[in-house]
């Protein structure tokens, strides 16, 4: 072919979307565009059941969370799509979601109506961080390791909770935790649908989760296992949690002290590490990464997940954030944006059905968090556990998360002890300045949950 041949008729055969989400530069086509978003959206599709059964016991109307959860990954993925042109479906994040049940509502008594005022509040604070550049300046203190052990940390988490709710781990007044009745119907269903997610799963079928979860619903309600109680929905309970922040959330977040802005920081931190590690992930799949090792339109990326978060608060749902299963779109070809809006507009189809996401039980939802908390354990292999220095504060991170049932713990014993291990060796320089006073605001942290 001629060289010269290519650029004069490249023009008159170009399309809108191709203009849009420059597909064909990165050696796409639309055919593939919407077989990797179908791709994405079938391997993720089980947040639309998972999230609002996990914000469900925090109080929330499940109805009204799995509305948002659909509405919300369709502003997001056409957010990302639109603005980052970049193959990454966003959802609702797992891990977040817990931490907003069990610690934010359960353990610490904050309403939910408050909770999602902290979760549109950490993504407004994301947003103003990107655009004066010093999320950098935050990524740069805190050392790989940390990150990593928290990745996994919250993995365990997600995995203690799915084992917790399907029965199999039960409180033990001696021992703090027991196996459970191995026996009864809950955990019979779990680990049926665990059994289902792992023969799927080392068979590469796509969407080992989701189909999962359908066999194990469908087994435990017609034996009889798991039974339900019809429901029917309208208007008003598909919007039940739109737009619920509390109307007067300065007095709110005021009468209930320093503890809220605990939440507000582990909602900030978590995400914007969680999300720059799938971005770098999956855009280094796709080949987007240049080859100094940055990726092109990264704030664009940064914008959307913090846009999508406060928009996800609104509507009545955690923290919306890039999902790794884009990685699935990204292996069946994906490369522009529009991979990532085939995905919202099928969350978009999917709306329908989402409000009787309350009907799946929560046996067979728990083998999905069990799954999810094993697939979050690959960070740890980025640990040189060799290295005290490293495995010490990366280890107690790890731990303290499921130990405690909390995120915000984990990271405060992580980033503290390295801290001190930072000053014993009395490695004190500018660049590390914030550590010590990441590390200084933990312990006051410490110090003020002592006193209340």
């Amino acid at each position: 072919m001629s060289p010269v041949a290519a650029p004069v008729c490249e023009p008159a055969t170009q399309t809108w979307l191709d203009r849009r989400f420059s597909y064909r530069a990165r050696g796409s086509d639309i055919r593939t565009e919407v077989v990797a978003g179908l791709t994405t959206f079938v391997t993720m599709a089980y947040v639309i059941v998972v999230n609002p059964a996990i914000l469900g016991l925090a109080g929330m109307p499940v109805a009204g969370v799995a509305t948002a959860t659909c509405i919300g990954s369709l502003l997001a993925c056409l957010i990302m799509g639109f603005l980052a042109d970049a193959p990454i479906a966003m959802a609702p994040g797992m891990g977040l979601n817990a931490y907003f049940s069990f610690t934010v509502v359960q353990q610490m008594h904050l309403p939910w109506q408050v909770g999602l005022v902290c979760v549109f509040l950490s993504g407004l604070f994301f947003l103003v961080l990107t655009q004066l550049g010093v999320r950098q300046m935050i990524i740069s203190v805190i050392p790989h390791h940390l990150l990593a052990a928290v990745a996994a940390g919250i993995g365990l988490f997600i995995a203690l909770i799915g084992l917790k709710n399907a029965g199999i781990v039960v409180a033990n007044p001696d021992t703090l935790v027991a196996l459970g009745p191995m026996t009864a119907p809950g955990p019979l269903l779990a680990l049926f649908g665990l059994a289902v997610i792992i023969a799927l799963t080392l068979t590469k079928v796509r969407g080992a989760i989701l189909i999962a979860i359908v066999m194990t619903t469908a087994i435990g309600i017609a034996t009889g296992m798991a039974p339900i109680t019809p429901v029917h929905h309208g208007w008003a309970d598909m919007g039940a949690t739109m737009l619920a922040l509390d109307p007067a959330w300065a007095w709110r977040l005021f009468g209930h002290g320093w503890g809220i802005l605990e939440v507000v920081f582990v909602f900030l931190f978590v995400d914007l590490f969680d999300n720059i590690g799938t971005l770098v992930a999956v855009t280094r799949r796709a080949g987007l990464v240049r080859p100094d090792g940055s990726i092109p339109g990264l704030d664009r990326m940064l914008q959307a997940d913090s846009l999508a978060t406060m928009i996800g608060a609104l509507l009545g749902t955690t923290t919306v954030t890039s999902y790794v299963e884009s990685a699935t779109g990204v292996e069946a070809g994906g490369r522009s944006g529009l991979t990532a809006v085939v995905t919202g507009l099928l969350f978009l189809v999917a709306l329908p059905f989402a409000p009787y996401a309350q009907l799946v039980p929560l046996a067979a939802t728990a083998p999905a968090l069990i799954m999810v908390g094993a697939l979050m354990m690959a960070p740890l292999t980025e640990i040189d556990w060799n290295k005290g220095d490293e495995a010490i504060p990366a280890f107690l991170a790890l731990v303290m998360i499921p130990l405690t049932f909390s995120i915000a713990n984990g990271l405060a014993f992580g980033i503290t002890t390295h801290a001190l291990i930072k000053a014993f060796r009395r490695e004190f320089t500018r660049e590390n300045a914030l550590l010590y006073v990441l590390a200084v605001l933990f312990v006051l942290r410490f110090a003020y949950i002592a006193a209340v």
